[in-house]
């Protein structure tokens, strides 16, 4: 399976973060969020967010740590959305399930072209970026690299790795490049609009139960 012509890429964070990511009008990377303190629930292995900040370095610019990058999948319905939806991984804090995560959908050549606009560096992983051997690449020639069969697939048992390919951009990314978000009831979707609308961001909302488990 080839490259999609315009793949997007997809965030994924709790609903209750979406009010600092709208004033501050962009995602920040785990370092940056750390360093500025913004509220919300954090949804991700402590563990694994650690390694990505201390460890784990993109291998053509060993001074960015992964955890200084924000971080995308190429697909919704990820298998880190799959171990919230369970709950029962030891190395998950956050035990509230799915319904209040939102999927923030995003296109990959625009956010592309807007990072090396602002200087910002960015990649794309063949596998999971937290794990200690991963191939990376710079260049949107090698999309056909992912294997976009894992990444598409709604039974990842057997490809797991590939499933888990990731975009990374360098500290920032900007609330404009958010194409679409994709909640997983109407509550939701009601709570993701009354916060947009004292703003200026007026994203499409869309309630996707397909994107979810």
């Amino acid at each position: 399976m080839r490259a999609p012509a315009n793949p997007k890429i997809y965030h994924i964070v709790h609903v209750d973060r979406l009010p600092s990511i709208v004033a501050e009008g962009r995602l920040w990377s785990d370092a940056e969020i750390g360093n500025r303190s913004l509220g919300g629930t954090t949804i991700g292995m402590t563990t694994i967010k650690q390694r990505r900040l201390s460890e784990l370095y993109l291998d053509k610019y060993p001074d960015l740590h992964i955890g200084e990058c924000v971080p995308f999948y190429f697909c919704p319905r990820s298998i880190m959305l799959y171990l919230i939806h369970t709950g029962n991984h030891e190395g998950l804090s956050y035990r509230g399930g799915q319904g209040d995560i939102v999927h923030l959908e995003a296109d990959l050549r625009e956010c592309v072209a807007w990072a090396e606009t602002q200087g910002k560096r960015w990649a794309f992983t063949l596998s999971n970026a937290g794990a200690r051997y991963c191939e990376s690449r710079y260049d949107l020639a090698h999309l056909n690299d992912i294997v976009w069969a894992s990444v598409y697939a709604t039974d990842w048992r057997q490809c797991k790795e590939g499933k888990q390919a990731e975009f990374l951009v360098e500290q920032q990314f900007p609330l404009e490049l958010v194409s679409r978000i994709g909640v997983h009831s109407q509550k939701v979707y009601r709570q993701v609009r009354e916060i947009l609308l004292a703003t200026q961001h007026n994203l499409i909302v869309e309630v996707k139960p397909e994107w979810y488990y």
